[in-house]
This record gives structure tokens, C-alpha cells and sequence, in this order.
């Protein structure tokens, strides 16, 4: 047999191997897409909300407005503090929020991801960590700027080194945190995304921070800022955020 023939049965048979798995995973996502609409028709498309499939009510269209997938998740799952748009992280299963943000990210041309899988299982110090990361009764809350295991918002960069101690954690630096100044303010800020026609940036003067939109030539931002991780780290004692590394190593 030759050694093209080879090599072609070997692809053939590739091709077998994984195709019922991307199936399954192509069904899968229709199907949370399909419930995403469901909930989405339930609970956000009455005349003084969202309207059906996001095409406009009392709220805000949804549909083909060149949201970010950050934003959708943000503001679906935190709301918007003054408005009728409520926190539904706090009120629907966690099943249910992730449904209704691929949805509504469906609606902007944002292709939904394939989750790998389920967290791991964590004990000890590393599932009192995660509790305390994602604890929605506290005011800081690690979630608000992190994403770990599919979970959390990614204003910050991926956590890809875990600092060795709580004293390491709190004096992290922040080299990525700019400072922006706008219409005559100056606030620390993370950049988000850069278009020709604007710039978002999360402005870190609030808690959780503030996605803010601007055209290009109404903001500057420079390097460096005299902001600090520790001025959000709260009142976590150095034993809680000893746990919160743990989490943080458990879930790399």
C-alpha cells in the first residue's frame, strides 16, 4: 500500500472519529440557542421591554446593533443600576443567564462558543475560594473583572499567572490600566475594544467597573496609571484570598 493511501485512509479516518462529536456539539449550542429564545420570549419581550427576538419595545432593540459579546454578558447577567434592566445573574439559574447571553449575542452576529466541559470538582481551600470569587452577596467581587472556568466577566486579561500569596495579590501591578481623559475628566480605565468609529473602555472609577463608549478623537488614553488591585481587593482577609489562589491554581 502506498504511502499516500496510507495517509488518505488515516484522514478518512479522522474524518469518522470526530464528526459525531462535533455534531454533538453543533446540537448542543442549537439547542441552548433555542432555549436562550425561549427564555429571552418569556421573560424580556413585552411591550415595555426588549420586544420579539430583540427588534425593539419600550427598551432598546437588541438585534443587529454591534454589541460586544462582553457587553451582552455584562449587562444581562448585572443589569444597568438606574433603569427598569434588572441583574438576571441574580434572579435566573446560571443555565438559564448562559442561554439567554447566546442568544442575545446571536442577534449581533456573534458566533457561540463550545464550552469543553464542566469545572473541575474542587475541595478544601479551593471551593471555599470559589465561592468566595463568585459570592454574589459580596461587595467585591472577584467576578466582576475575572473570568474563571466559563464564569465571571473578562474586563481584565485572562489570570494566567496566580500570584504566590495574598501580599503578592495585593500589590499586583496593573500595567494594563491606562489613563483616560474625556470631556474633562481623567479616570483610570481598561481598554475594551478600538474601532475606527469609537472606543470603549471600562471605566475603573466605579465598582463593577463601567463599559463607556466614545469616538476616537473625544478620548486619550495613556500609559500608566497610579490605580492599584488592592484598592478593590476590599475586606478580604489574607486567609480568603489564600483561598481564592487556591481556586485560581485549581482551576488552570
Amino acid at each position: 500500500m502506498s504511502k499516500l493511501s496510507v495517509r488518505f485512509r488515516s484522514v478518512i479516518f479522522s474524518v469518522l472519529l470526530f464528526t459525531p462529536v462535533i455534531v454533538k456539539a453543533q446540537m448542543a449550542t442549537e439547542q441552548n440557542l433555542k432555549h436562550g429564545e425561549e427564555i429571552f420570549a418569556q421573560t424580556c419581550t413585552q411591550s415595555y421591554c426588549h420586544g420579539a427576538n430583540g427588534a425593539a419595545g419600550g427598551a432598546p432593540k437588541l438585534a443587529g446593533r454591534g454589541l460586544t459579546g462582553d457587553y451582552i454578558e455584562r449587562v444581562v447577567t448585572y443589569g444597568i443600576s438606574g433603569t427598569p434592566m434588572q441583574a438576571w445573574g441574580q434572579i435566573l439559574p446560571l443555565n438559564e443567564v448562559r442561554a439567554v447571553i447566546a442568544y442575545v449575542q446571536s442577534l449581533n452576529g456573534i458566533a457561540p462558543s463550545i464550552r469543553s466541559g464542566p469545572p473541575p470538582v474542587l475541595t478544601g481551600d479551593a471551593a471555599h475560594g470559589r465561592d468566595l470569587f463568585f459570592d454574589p452577596q459580596h461587595s467585591v467581587r472577584c467576578s466582576f473583572c475575572h473570568r474563571v472556568n466559563d464564569r465571571g466577566l473578562p474586563v481584565a486579561l485572562a489570570i494566567n499567572n496566580v500570584p504566590a500569596d495574598a501580599t503578592a495579590l495585593r500589590n499586583l501591578g496593573t500595567p494594563q490600566v491606562s489613563t483616560a481623559m474625556a470631556g474633562g475628566e481623567t479616570f483610570p480605565a481598561l481598554l475594551s475594544s478600538k474601532i475606527p468609529s469609537e472606543t470603549k473602555i471600562y471605566d475603573l472609577t466605579k465598582f463593577p467597573p463601567v463599559l463607556r463608549t466614545f469616538s476616537p478623537s473625544s478620548v486619550d488614553l495613556k500609559d500608566g496609571s497610579a490605580w492599584k488591585h488592592s484598592q478593590v481587593l476590599g475586606d478580604f482577609s489574607d486567609d480568603e484570598l489564600g483561598a481564592i489562589l487556591a481556586f485560581l491554581r485549581a482551576a488552570h
